[in-house]
């Protein structure tokens, strides 16, 4: 019984509460935005090879393994790098830059690594960011399967 009149109660005050709400209007002219174009991109991304996209992928990674993974593993070098993809999509979405290679790692294995390089995807979207993925050391399947969510 106690549950039924708690029902009728909230009925009651729901049905008061929408009759007191006010009129429901479509966006006024300046609440539309209509200046608004949307995101102007430039393209201008960094190469594959830049020291500074490989230094965050290094640093990432050895971070990522010794926090979440308890290895020591680093990545030594890079070798091979090359450009798969530059803005492989329509030319209003975000521009990346796709490239792969080989790293050798700490423990003297290779692996194939594939990233990207994307504009406007780094810290609160103000410079590039980059997204990679070593394959046989995605652990957490983020770009699975075989890092094949990190190419275009």
């Amino acid at each position: 019984m106690v549950g039924c009149v708690h029902a009728l109660r909230c009925a009651m005050l729901f049905a008061v509460l929408a009759c007191l709400g006010g009129e429901v209007r479509a966006a006024g002219l300046l609440e539309l935005n209509f200046w608004l174009s949307g995101p102007r991109y430039d393209g201008v991304l960094p190469a594959c090879d830049a020291p500074s996209a490989l230094d965050e992928i290094s640093s990432h990674f050895a971070s990522k393994e010794s926090r979440f993974w308890n290895s020591d593993l680093t990545i030594v070098e890079f070798e091979r790098l090359h450009e798969t993809a530059y803005r492989p999509w329509d030319r209003d979405l975000i521009p990346r830059r796709f490239c792969s290679g080989v790293v050798r790692l700490s423990d003297g294995r290779r692996h194939a690594v594939h990233y990207w390089i994307g504009e406007g995807t780094g810290m609160i979207g103000a410079s590039w960011g980059v997204g990679w993925c070593v394959v046989g050391l995605d652990r957490n399947w983020a770009y699975n399967p075989a890092c094949k969510m990190a190419k275009p």
